[in-house]
């Protein structure tokens, strides 16, 4: 499990293609310390399992299913991911719980300079709509953010500068792809009611004591 708190910005060093998936080597540096083999790294919001390292690098080996369901399969040389590696037991919690599992790849439609930061418009599958509520979370490749308003196929959030300048939200444009994780709870909530076909909103959480 995960925070969506990213700890540093890692490289793409090596594409290699393997069957219909792919070993890719990160660049690293942070996460690095007292990692093991068979660790897990949230890489851009993927969980991947580290199958070798060194002092200045790590792999993974990205199945197909992977690469069928998140932005991975254009990942190219000299890129950049977010990285983040799983939650230690005593460590502190923040950001909200991410799983590294992709439900969606979004697309950016907009962002906009604030005087408090970044606003970023993402388009995305309306049939996720029930997941999503304005102040709920998200992950965006990998980041923990706060949904400012959401609409039946898009979602705005917005971003301060400290997220900003530590992410690699800084170096996307309009029309790029995002991997979506959708809320955990929310998922859950709709499953223990039976309400896959119905919407989540601030006013029926409340009824239902939330």
């Amino acid at each position: 499990m995960f925070t969506g708190l990213i700890e540093e910005i890692g490289v793409v060093k090596e594409k290699r293609s393997m069957g219909k998936g792919f070993r890719f080597h990160f660049s690293a540096d942070k996460i690095l310390f007292e990692l093991k083999i068979g660790d897990s790294v949230n890489v851009n919001g993927v969980c991947q399992t580290v199958v070798e390292f060194n002092n200045s690098y790590f792999c993974v080996d990205t199945v197909e299913e992977t690469v069928k369901k998140t932005n991975f399969g254009s990942l190219k040389i000299g890129d950049v991911v977010n990285l983040e590696r799983a939650m230690s037991a005593n460590g502190r919690f923040g950001g909200h719980f991410v799983l590294g599992h992709v439900d969606a790849i979004g697309k950016i439609l907009s962002i906009n300079k604030t005087s408090i930061g970044y606003e970023l418009t993402v388009k995305f599958d309306s049939k996720y709509s029930n997941y999503l509520i304005p102040v709920g979370s998200v992950a965006i490749d990998g980041i923990s953010l706060t949904l400012a308003d959401v609409n039946h196929s898009d979602f705005t959030i917005a971003v301060i500068p400290h997220t900003w300048e530590n992410t690699i939200l800084k170096s996307k444009k309009s029309g790029d792809t995002v991997n979506l994780e959708f809320d955990i709870i929310g998922k859950y909530v709709l499953k223990s009611l039976g309400k896959n076909s119905g919407v989540i909103s601030e006013d029926w959480l409340s009824k239902l004591g939330y």
